[in-house]
């Protein structure tokens, strides 16, 4: 059954629904899913702040897929950045760090 996803309370009642199908404890799919007990109950719960790569590995391990539809106007330009890649994003220096660099260069 597909059910539309329009907020993270959407996907946390899919979520536990799916895992209380399964007679999977919360404690026993966080483990084998590879992330906290805490977590997994703040997605069940709607929580907004989730990362979202433990969220793909918590769908993953109850067998749920997650899918967007994206506007037909779209297709080609999805298409294009699907065959080339993104390139990884450059990891930030902490403001601190950024901050002491940059106070070292003022005479």
């Amino acid at each position: 059954m597909k059910i539309p996803i329009q907020s993270p309370n959407d996907l946390g009642i899919a979520v536990r629904a799916t895992r209380k199908a399964q007679q999977v404890r919360l404690d026993d799919v966080a483990g084998s899913a590879g992330v906290g007990h805490v977590f997994v109950r703040e997605v069940e719960h709607g929580k907004a702040s989730v990362t979202l790569g433990k969220v793909m590995q918590l769908l993953r391990e109850l067998g749920l897929k997650l899918t967007v539809e994206i506007p037909e106007s779209a297709n080609e330009e999805y298409s294009k950045l699907r065959s080339a890649g993104l390139r990884p994003l450059k990891p930030r220096r902490p403001r601190s760090v950024a901050a002491a660099v940059s106070s070292e260069k003022a005479p």
